[in-house]
């Protein structure tokens, strides 16, 4: 059967009941490949619902250990078509060589536990992990990182909320779904629990059904193995396997970060190469809280717990100048627009400006009453706003000094603000979980008052570290203590995405000049790099060894530098972003 004049059917390989699966021939190759064919039934209403799942599979081409997805079309039934992976699934493999040893199980779980992790951050449940489902391309006696693959995603899910999978059709091999799947609510610990099974299975030969004990709700697996495995393995599987799923793993992460595995693949994405980074031994003393960039990209500034502020000349790596002044921490610093002042602020509770042609200090800015976390210039570079401990806001005359006014509202303290550089929108984020937007109105009946509050961002569910625009003017991203990070829309404050990946407290972020791209810092040690319009990560830098606590972008979004309590700072050099 030749489809689209292109695709010829081969050979079915499974009906799945929803969908049959064919291996098939794309003849407009030459020489002509094989690939996989997934055919839906005509009676299947195409929704917009299920193109935008398609579109969102799509991003799981960038890895290596997935197979992609060449093409999508109707002709009178619905075909997806994916790229064919040549070798035996674990089925076939068990069937010719007996039962699965402890080190290939491992095997199994170190190789495919990053693959899935992967999947999980970009939203996506498998829902249909098995031995059939799960390609290698070689022996398992070459025990590589990449030659298992993860294969068959029409039953795959996108998961928005706990209780809102778009599709419910998704019990395939109900003798390796977990009991929440089957009821219709897959999660990512459904996964994990199909992986388990598959393990168990592999282990002993024995059909999954016949390994539960239905009599006294549990597994009896390891009476079946003919040979003992150690406790440790058996431990990690029955976790991977309980029924109860508060007491399975919740996450891949977490089981990753407890089993000790490493990340294969750190950079996924073929549209980005980090070719190096260089990292500046600082002073061994101090941990790093805040780094910026002068507008033409050429120097950098840091700060950090020796009450100091650091000048460093980018191309040489070297220490331009030592500027004394702060008698306790520095937690912002900030250059104006066009270069010519530097706004330093403290837990001295106070905020510095510097000559950068001098590097001498114009003048003290006083009037908090707690540290100061947070400076930002606006675009004009004539105000400068400064947030504080003391839950207030206050906007300073860059010319004058003087203080123009203070914002009030947050109930606990402030830890980041940050200027829109279209139209001098003032973001602000507190301990309070929530985050504020200020806007310019200037009003001649309260000129002490220019600022008013336009809308309080809620959603996130612990105190919110981070906030940055993105220079279009059109999306803030705010990072928090809940481990994620939030994407908003300026102009009608509702929640757009929320992006998931970070394992720990997300406390810096950066846009790219072009606003497609955000970066991340996070206390996990990682800064990790998202596409903007399809909501993915791109890719992972881990070499700190200890919390990444500030990020800084240069302007000509050249060069990543980030900031860390390893007491370094890291400059992630000929870096670029491609098409993808």
């Amino acid at each position: 059967m030749l489809i689209q004049e292109r695709y010829r059917l081969i050979k079915l390989i499974s009906d799945g009941g929803n969908y049959k699966t064919f291996l098939a021939i794309d003849e407009s190759q030459f020489p002509p490949i094989s690939c996989i064919v997934h055919k839906f039934p005509q009676n299947q209403q195409i929704t917009t619902a299920f193109i935008n799942k398609i579109e969102k599979f799509k991003t799981l081409n960038s890895h290596p250990q997935i197979p992609k997805i060449l093409d999508f079309f109707t002709a009178e039934d619905y075909y997806l078509v994916y790229e064919f992976i040549p070798g035996d699934n674990l089925k076939a493999v068990l069937a010719k060589e007996g039962v699965f040893q402890e080190t290939q199980i491992w095997h199994i779980l170190k190789t495919l536990l990053p693959v899935i992790n992967f999947i999980h951050k970009q939203q996506i449940i498998h829902c249909h992990i098995k031995p059939e489902n799960l390609i290698i391309k070689e022996s398992f006696n070459k025990q590589k990182n990449d030659n298992l693959f993860l294969v068959n995603f029409a039953s795959a899910q996108i998961f928005t909320t706990p209780n809102n999978i778009r599709e419910q059709q998704i019990i395939v091999s109900p003798e390796y779904s977990a009991p929440e799947q089957i009821q219709g609510k897959p999660t990512f610990a459904s996964d994990l629990y199909s992986l388990g099974v598959t393990c168990i299975y592999l282990l002993t030969q024995i059909p999954p059904f016949d390994l539960f004990d239905i009599a006294n709700n549990t597994w009896i697996w390891r009476d079946y193995l003919t040979t003992p495995v150690s406790e440790h393995l058996a431990q990690t599987l029955n976790k991977l396997i309980n029924p109860n799923l508060q007491e399975r793993w919740q996450s891949t992460s977490e089981i990753i970060t407890q089993l000790g595995i490493k990340n294969h693949h750190p950079r996924l994405s073929a549209s980005i190469s980090v070719a190096k980074n260089i990292t500046i031994k600082h002073n061994l003393d101090s941990q790093i809280h805040t780094l910026a960039f002068t507008p033409d990209s050429q120097i950098l500034a840091s700060g950090d717990d020796s009450k100091n502020i650091k000048i460093w000349d980018i191309k040489t790596q070297k220490l331009l100048a030592n500027l004394p002044g702060h008698t306790k921490s520095i937690q912002s610093v900030a250059f104006s627009p066009n270069g010519e002042i530097l706004a330093t602020a403290s837990d001295d509770k106070k905020i510095k400006l510097w000559n950068v042609n001098t590097w001498q200090e114009i003048t003290t800015l006083n009037g908090h009453l707690h540290a100061v976390k947070s400076v930002a210039f606006n675009h004009t570079g004539n105000i400068l706003a400064s947030g504080s401990w003391d839950k207030t806001i206050k906007i300073w005359d860059v010319n004058t000094g003087a203080e123009i006014c203070t914002l009030t509202g947050h109930q606990l303290q402030i830890n980041a603000i940050a200027f829109s550089s279209q139209n001098d929108i003032l973001a602000s984020a507190s301990s309070d979980r929530t985050v504020r937007l200020w806007k310019l109105q200037p009003d001649q009946k309260s000129p002490n008052y220019p600022y008013q509050l336009l809308t309080t961002l809620v959603d996130h569910t612990r105190t919110v570290l981070a906030v940055a625009f993105s220079p279009n003017g059109q999306i803030l991203a705010t990072g928090s203590d809940d481990n994620t990070i939030k994407l908003w829309n300026i102009k009608t404050g509702e929640l757009i995405s929320t992006l998931l990946g970070h394992s720990w407290s997300v406390a810096g972020l950066a846009f790219t000049a072009d606003s497609q791209t955000l970066i991340s810092c996070s206390w996990d040690k990682t800064i990790k790099l998202w596409h903007i319009s399809t909501k993915s990560e791109i890719t992972t830098l881990s070499d700190h060894t200890d919390s990444v606590s500030t990020i800084a972008l240069s302007p000509n979004s050249q060069l990543i530098v980030s900031g860390s309590r390893d007491k370094t700072i890291k400059l992630w050099d000929n870096w670029k972003l491609g098409s993808n």
